[in-house]
Protein backbone atom coordinates (compact mmCIF):
# COMPACT_ATOMS: atom_id res chain seq x y z
CA UNK A 1 0.00 0.00 0.00
CA UNK A 2 2.58 1.90 0.55
CA UNK A 3 4.45 1.90 -2.59
CA UNK A 4 1.00 2.78 -4.44
CA UNK A 5 0.30 5.76 -2.38
CA UNK A 6 4.46 6.75 -3.03
CA UNK A 7 2.81 6.31 -6.54
CA UNK A 8 -0.12 7.92 -6.89
CA UNK A 9 1.89 11.28 -4.88
CA UNK A 10 3.52 12.17 -8.43
CA UNK A 11 1.32 14.26 -10.57
CA UNK A 12 2.57 12.83 -13.93
CA UNK A 13 1.74 9.28 -12.66
CA UNK A 14 -1.64 10.39 -11.60
CA UNK A 15 -1.92 11.74 -15.50
CA UNK A 16 -0.37 8.62 -17.27
CA UNK A 17 -3.07 6.72 -15.34
CA UNK A 18 -5.57 8.61 -16.60
CA UNK A 19 -4.51 9.00 -20.21
CA UNK A 20 -3.82 5.52 -20.37
CA UNK A 21 -7.02 3.61 -18.90
CA UNK A 22 -9.00 6.16 -21.58
CA UNK A 23 -6.73 4.97 -24.03
CA UNK A 24 -6.55 1.75 -24.10
CA UNK A 25 -10.25 1.47 -23.81
CA UNK A 26 -10.51 3.12 -26.55
CA UNK A 27 -7.96 1.22 -28.81
CA UNK A 28 -9.40 -1.75 -27.14
CA UNK A 29 -13.71 -1.06 -28.42
CA UNK A 30 -12.14 0.54 -31.94
CA UNK A 31 -9.35 -2.71 -32.14
CA UNK A 32 -12.45 -5.18 -32.03
CA UNK A 33 -13.95 -3.71 -35.07
CA UNK A 34 -10.12 -3.48 -36.70
CA UNK A 35 -9.15 -7.70 -36.00
CA UNK A 36 -12.78 -8.82 -37.20
CA UNK A 37 -12.05 -6.85 -40.62
CA UNK A 38 -8.71 -8.23 -40.75
CA UNK A 39 -7.52 -4.75 -40.49
CA UNK A 40 -5.43 -4.58 -36.99
CA UNK A 41 -2.15 -3.54 -38.58
CA UNK A 42 -3.62 0.05 -39.07
CA UNK A 43 -2.49 0.86 -35.31
CA UNK A 44 1.53 0.04 -36.68
CA UNK A 45 0.82 1.70 -40.02
CA UNK A 46 -0.81 5.00 -38.37
CA UNK A 47 1.61 4.82 -35.44
CA UNK A 48 5.19 4.69 -37.87
CA UNK A 49 2.72 7.93 -39.56
CA UNK A 50 2.84 10.05 -36.94
CA UNK A 51 6.04 9.26 -35.89
CA UNK A 52 7.15 10.54 -39.51
CA UNK A 53 4.48 13.97 -38.92
CA UNK A 54 6.06 14.52 -35.28
CA UNK A 55 9.74 13.75 -36.24
CA UNK A 56 8.76 17.27 -38.62
CA UNK A 57 7.29 18.73 -36.33
CA UNK A 58 10.08 18.40 -34.04
CA UNK A 59 12.48 19.40 -36.69
CA UNK A 60 10.52 22.40 -37.50
CA UNK A 61 9.62 23.36 -33.43
CA UNK A 62 5.61 23.02 -34.25
CA UNK A 63 3.69 21.88 -31.56
CA UNK A 64 3.28 18.10 -32.44
CA UNK A 65 -0.36 17.12 -31.58
CA UNK A 66 -1.74 20.06 -34.10
CA UNK A 67 0.63 18.53 -37.00
CA UNK A 68 0.22 15.08 -36.37
CA UNK A 69 -3.06 14.38 -35.85
CA UNK A 70 -4.27 15.74 -38.90
CA UNK A 71 -1.31 14.22 -41.20
CA UNK A 72 -2.86 10.94 -39.42
CA UNK A 73 -6.18 11.30 -40.44
CA UNK A 74 -5.55 11.78 -43.46
CA UNK A 75 -3.52 8.72 -43.88
CA UNK A 76 -5.82 6.77 -42.24
CA UNK A 77 -8.56 7.79 -45.16
CA UNK A 78 -5.82 7.34 -47.62
CA UNK A 79 -5.53 3.85 -46.64
CA UNK A 80 -9.24 3.20 -46.84
CA UNK A 81 -9.50 4.45 -50.33
CA UNK A 82 -6.58 2.59 -51.31
CA UNK A 83 -8.09 -1.05 -49.87
CA UNK A 84 -11.34 -0.39 -51.81
CA UNK A 85 -9.25 -1.22 -54.54
CA UNK A 86 -9.37 -4.62 -55.38
CA UNK A 87 -5.84 -4.79 -56.48
CA UNK A 88 -4.06 -3.71 -53.57
CA UNK A 89 -5.17 -5.68 -50.32
CA UNK A 90 -4.95 -3.73 -46.72
CA UNK A 91 -1.75 -5.46 -44.97
CA UNK A 92 0.17 -4.57 -48.27
CA UNK A 93 -1.15 -0.81 -47.95
CA UNK A 94 -0.46 -0.56 -44.56
CA UNK A 95 2.96 -1.99 -45.00
CA UNK A 96 3.83 0.49 -47.80
CA UNK A 97 2.57 3.39 -46.07
CA UNK A 98 4.24 2.55 -42.48
CA UNK A 99 7.75 1.77 -44.06
CA UNK A 100 7.91 5.14 -45.93
CA UNK A 101 6.75 7.28 -42.95
CA UNK A 102 9.05 5.43 -40.72
CA UNK A 103 11.73 6.05 -42.98
CA UNK A 104 10.67 9.76 -43.73
CA UNK A 105 10.96 10.25 -40.09
CA UNK A 106 14.05 8.57 -39.59
CA UNK A 107 15.49 11.32 -42.49
CA UNK A 108 14.37 14.12 -40.80
CA UNK A 109 16.00 13.24 -37.59
CA UNK A 110 19.38 12.73 -38.13
CA UNK A 111 19.48 15.86 -40.79
CA UNK A 112 18.24 17.67 -37.84
CA UNK A 113 18.04 17.43 -34.27
CA UNK A 114 19.20 13.32 -34.38
CA UNK A 115 18.17 10.88 -32.01
CA UNK A 116 17.54 13.47 -29.14
CA UNK A 117 15.37 12.64 -26.28
CA UNK A 118 12.05 13.65 -27.56
CA UNK A 119 12.40 11.69 -30.54
CA UNK A 120 13.16 8.48 -28.65
CA UNK A 121 10.19 9.00 -26.53
CA UNK A 122 8.23 8.80 -29.48
CA UNK A 123 9.85 5.68 -30.59
CA UNK A 124 9.61 4.34 -27.26
CA UNK A 125 7.27 5.98 -25.15
CA UNK A 126 7.61 7.70 -22.07
CA UNK A 127 4.83 8.05 -19.33
CA UNK A 128 7.03 11.74 -18.03
CA UNK A 129 5.32 13.18 -21.78
CA UNK A 130 1.61 13.37 -20.72
CA UNK A 131 0.85 16.38 -20.39
CA UNK A 132 -2.97 17.75 -19.35
CA UNK A 133 -3.79 18.70 -23.16
CA UNK A 134 -3.19 15.05 -23.30
CA UNK A 135 -5.64 14.21 -20.57
CA UNK A 136 -8.28 16.42 -22.01
CA UNK A 137 -7.81 15.06 -25.75
CA UNK A 138 -8.05 11.59 -24.48
CA UNK A 139 -11.06 12.69 -22.43
CA UNK A 140 -12.79 13.98 -25.10
CA UNK A 141 -11.60 10.92 -27.47
CA UNK A 142 -12.84 8.30 -24.75
CA UNK A 143 -16.47 9.76 -24.71
CA UNK A 144 -16.79 10.02 -28.82
CA UNK A 145 -15.79 6.38 -28.84
CA UNK A 146 -18.15 5.33 -25.55
CA UNK A 147 -20.97 7.11 -27.75
CA UNK A 148 -20.62 5.73 -30.83
CA UNK A 149 -20.55 2.06 -29.25
CA UNK A 150 -23.50 3.04 -27.19
CA UNK A 151 -26.11 4.39 -29.28
CA UNK A 152 -24.49 3.08 -32.99
CA UNK A 153 -23.72 -0.50 -31.80
CA UNK A 154 -26.31 -2.24 -34.46
CA UNK A 155 -24.69 -0.62 -37.12
CA UNK A 156 -20.77 -1.04 -35.96
CA UNK A 157 -21.94 -4.56 -35.65
CA UNK A 158 -23.15 -4.98 -39.61
CA UNK A 159 -20.30 -2.78 -40.99
CA UNK A 160 -18.00 -4.87 -38.89
CA UNK A 161 -19.37 -8.39 -40.52
CA UNK A 162 -20.84 -7.75 -43.58
CA UNK A 163 -20.51 -4.71 -45.10
CA UNK A 164 -22.96 -5.63 -47.94
CA UNK A 165 -25.88 -6.32 -45.71
CA UNK A 166 -25.05 -3.29 -44.05
CA UNK A 167 -25.52 -0.87 -47.10
CA UNK A 168 -28.82 -3.33 -48.03
CA UNK A 169 -29.46 -2.64 -44.56
CA UNK A 170 -29.72 1.60 -45.16
CA UNK A 171 -26.62 1.59 -42.94
CA UNK A 172 -23.76 4.37 -43.99
CA UNK A 173 -20.89 1.87 -44.62
CA UNK A 174 -18.34 4.68 -45.74
CA UNK A 175 -19.53 7.08 -42.79
CA UNK A 176 -18.98 4.67 -40.00
CA UNK A 177 -15.79 3.15 -41.54
CA UNK A 178 -14.12 6.98 -41.78
CA UNK A 179 -15.34 7.39 -38.35
CA UNK A 180 -13.86 4.30 -36.95
CA UNK A 181 -10.60 5.63 -39.06
CA UNK A 182 -10.34 9.17 -37.87
CA UNK A 183 -11.43 7.46 -34.01
CA UNK A 184 -7.90 5.14 -34.21
CA UNK A 185 -5.88 7.62 -35.52
CA UNK A 186 -6.63 9.88 -32.86
CA UNK A 187 -5.94 7.08 -30.30
CA UNK A 188 -3.14 6.40 -31.74
CA UNK A 189 -1.61 9.60 -31.83
CA UNK A 190 -2.10 10.00 -28.15
CA UNK A 191 -1.17 6.65 -27.04
CA UNK A 192 1.75 7.14 -28.64
CA UNK A 193 2.94 9.82 -26.33
CA UNK A 194 3.36 7.13 -23.29
CA UNK A 195 3.53 3.67 -25.47
CA UNK A 196 5.90 4.82 -28.51
CA UNK A 197 5.85 4.11 -32.28
CA UNK A 198 6.93 0.52 -31.53
CA UNK A 199 4.29 -0.73 -29.13
CA UNK A 200 1.10 1.08 -29.74
CA UNK A 201 -0.47 -1.18 -31.89
CA UNK A 202 -0.42 -3.63 -29.04
CA UNK A 203 -3.35 -1.91 -27.62
CA UNK A 204 -5.10 -3.04 -30.68
CA UNK A 205 -4.64 -6.08 -31.71
CA UNK A 206 -4.30 -7.72 -27.84
CA UNK A 207 -7.64 -7.17 -25.67
CA UNK A 208 -9.47 -7.97 -29.13
CA UNK A 209 -7.75 -11.26 -29.47
CA UNK A 210 -7.61 -12.30 -25.95
CA UNK A 211 -11.31 -11.29 -25.15
CA UNK A 212 -11.97 -13.52 -28.28
CA UNK A 213 -10.23 -16.86 -26.64
CA UNK A 214 -13.45 -17.28 -24.54
CA UNK A 215 -16.46 -15.30 -25.72
CA UNK A 216 -18.06 -15.78 -29.43
CA UNK A 217 -20.46 -13.17 -29.45
CA UNK A 218 -19.38 -9.41 -30.55
CA UNK A 219 -21.30 -7.54 -27.53
CA UNK A 220 -19.09 -10.40 -24.94
CA UNK A 221 -15.94 -9.43 -26.79
CA UNK A 222 -16.11 -5.89 -27.27
CA UNK A 223 -16.92 -5.60 -23.07
CA UNK A 224 -14.41 -8.39 -21.86
CA UNK A 225 -11.75 -6.27 -24.48
CA UNK A 226 -12.40 -2.79 -22.95
CA UNK A 227 -12.13 -4.27 -19.44
CA UNK A 228 -9.42 -6.00 -19.89
CA UNK A 229 -7.28 -3.56 -21.34
CA UNK A 230 -7.64 -1.30 -18.78
CA UNK A 231 -6.61 -3.76 -16.08
CA UNK A 232 -3.68 -4.84 -18.14
CA UNK A 233 -2.68 -0.81 -18.77
CA UNK A 234 -2.99 -0.53 -14.92
CA UNK A 235 -0.89 -3.97 -13.87
CA UNK A 236 2.03 -2.91 -16.57
CA UNK A 237 2.10 0.55 -15.52
CA UNK A 238 2.25 -0.27 -11.82
CA UNK A 239 5.05 -2.75 -12.44
CA UNK A 240 6.66 -0.35 -14.65
CA UNK A 241 6.95 2.15 -11.39
CA UNK A 242 7.96 -0.70 -8.88
CA UNK A 243 10.01 -2.88 -11.29
CA UNK A 244 12.21 0.69 -13.13
CA UNK A 245 11.34 -0.76 -16.01
CA UNK A 246 9.87 0.95 -19.41
CA UNK A 247 6.39 1.44 -19.04
CA UNK A 248 5.28 0.79 -22.92
CA UNK A 249 7.19 -2.42 -22.94
CA UNK A 250 5.73 -3.50 -19.28
CA UNK A 251 2.31 -2.58 -21.04
CA UNK A 252 2.55 -5.24 -23.82
CA UNK A 253 3.55 -7.91 -21.59
CA UNK A 254 0.79 -7.70 -19.17
CA UNK A 255 -1.48 -8.08 -22.17
CA UNK A 256 0.68 -11.20 -23.44
CA UNK A 257 0.31 -12.77 -19.91
CA UNK A 258 -3.50 -11.83 -19.97
CA UNK A 259 -3.49 -13.77 -23.40
CA UNK A 260 -1.95 -16.48 -22.85
CA UNK A 261 -3.82 -17.43 -19.46
CA UNK A 262 -6.67 -16.82 -21.49
CA UNK A 263 -5.64 -19.12 -24.21
CA UNK A 264 -5.05 -21.89 -21.17
CA UNK A 265 -8.94 -21.28 -20.25
CA UNK A 266 -9.95 -21.99 -23.64
CA UNK A 267 -8.20 -24.87 -23.78
CA UNK A 268 -9.40 -26.18 -20.79
CA UNK A 269 -13.16 -24.89 -20.60
CA UNK A 270 -13.66 -24.28 -24.14
CA UNK A 271 -15.22 -21.05 -25.95
CA UNK A 272 -19.39 -20.83 -24.84
CA UNK A 273 -20.35 -17.05 -24.20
Amino acid sequence: MELIKEMLSYPFIIRAFIVGILISLCAALLGVSLVLKKFSMIGDGLSHVSFGALSIAVALGIAPLKLSIPVVVIAAFFLLKITENDRISSDAAIAVMSASALAAGVLVTSFTSGMNMDVYSYMFGSILAMSREDVRFSVILSAAVLILFFFCYHKIFAVTFDESFARASGVDVSFYNSLLAILTAVTIVIGMRMMGAMLISSLVIFPALTAMQLFKSFRGVVICSGCLSVVCFCVGLSASYLCSAPAGASIVIANLCGFLVFRFLRMVFGRNV
